[in-house]
């Protein structure tokens, strides 16, 4: 007896419908428009924080099994196709001041708009005050670092020689060292490199401003900088104020990164980074931070959190973690000669006879760092 429950569908209805199941990771609306109109059939496919609300005649014409849709906007009629056809759809959260799903970095200017990152601060702040956080805002935490982990990726793809410049929050703007610092990232910026801060204030703004100024005469650097002493503490609306004033004298900076936290999140990411890679969980961004710097760490005077990072780094070059050893350079040799930080000193003894022993150097001028990288390529293992 025939089997009631099952229909066979004609073949003028298979015929009129199209199977997507595409390797791309699609993240804008022209890049969905071009997969559709192929029309081809390939590995799975994830469209991630597009929005299709006027796309539903062209997602009800296809069948898209494999298919991945995360945090995008859909009709009511394109949801229940997209399910009945296979795909696994991840909703959008509701009331969250950020976008779990965002394809892209940030930029500071993104950040500074409507407040945005002081908002997304003290959203996240009413969880470490009361803990836990709610289950569906822990997950959107973790998507939301994901993604990030996710457009850092793709942006590194096109930024082989990555230096990272590390320091604390608490450098001022008139200090000597603060414009060292901006003279180093400078000078790596313009040698080819990928200058990568923390992203907030002190050595982490100069090492960002150095980047910037790269691609302007050197005296515009001091220019700045002369600016930026007005005012240096970074609580003030001064403070922001100044950096918008370079910006503004001085539009069309060189490419640098940032990666800063909210965990830190009283701490205001600086104006002078091109993109920024903004984490939730600052253990995950302090441990990418130091991996992807490959061809290099350069410490400047920090305190706790600074040590941290150099000890953290040295684990990575000791083990091989990451298959690559690169340099550790320590800028303001009286600095790291203390007793209390001496902590180049200990990282000689700690590396014995391992390779990267002669990654491990102290200098006082730019010059000096920017030739040591040079000369001092990773070493893959």
């Amino acid at each position: 007896m025939e089997d009631e429950f099952v229909t066979t569908p004609p073949d003028e209805a298979i015929a009129s419908r199209t199977v997507i199941a595409d390797c791309s990771h699609i993240n804008t609306l022209e890049h969905f428009d071009s997969i559709v109109a192929r029309a081809e059939t390939h590995t799975p496919l994830v469209v991630q924080g597009v929005d299709l609300c006027t796309r539903t005649e062209a997602l009800l014409a296809t069948d898209w099994e494999l298919a991945t849709f995360l945090g995008c906007r859909l009709s009511a009629a394109s949801e229940r196709h997209l399910l009945d056809t296979g795909a696994t759809v991840f909703p959008e959260f509701d009331g969250l001041p950020y976008n779990p799903y965002r394809a892209s970095l940030y930029t500071p200017g993104e950040l500074r708009s409507n407040n945005l990152d002081s908002r997304i601060y003290e959203h996240q702040a009413t969880w470490r005050k009361n803990p836990p956080a709610p289950i569906l805002e822990a997950l959107a935490q973790r998507i939301h670092d994901h993604a990030i982990d996710d457009a850092l990726n793709a942006y590194l793809a096109h930024h082989e020689k990555v230096v990272a410049i590390m320091g604390g929050h608490s450098l001022h703007r008139d200090q000597e060292i603060y414009r060292t610092v901006a003279i180093v990232a400078r000078a790596l910026t313009r040698a080819g490199y990928l200058v990568v801060t923390g992203g907030g204030p002190g050595a982490m703004e100069a090492g960002n401003l150095g980047a910037w100024f790269a691609a302007h005469d050197d005296n515009a650097l001091d220019q700045a900088i002369g600016t930026l002493a007005t005012a240096v503490d970074y609580s003030t609306e001064d403070y922001l104020d100044a950096s918008v004033t370079v910006t503004r004298n001085h539009p069309g900076g060189a490419t640098s990164l940032a990666i800063p936290t909210w965990f830190y999140g009283h701490e205001p990411t600086n104006d002078f980074a091109t993109d920024v890679a903004k984490y939730f969980s600052n253990s995950i961004r302090e441990d990418g931070l130091l991996a992807i710097a490959t061809h290099g760490v350069v410490y400047t005077p920090g305190a706790a959190g600074t040590v941290q990072e150099v000890f953290m780094d040295a684990t990575q070059n000791h083990y091989s973690v990451f298959d690559v050893i690169s340099p550790m350079i320590f800028l303001d040799s009286a600095y790291w000669a203390d007793d209390r930080l001496a902590a180049p000193l200990l990282l000689k003894q700690l590396a014995g006879d391992r390779p990267y022993a002669d990654m491990i150097a102290v200098f006082d001028q730019p010059e000096d760092i920017v030739e040591f990288i040079i000369t001092h390529p990773p070493i893959t293992t």
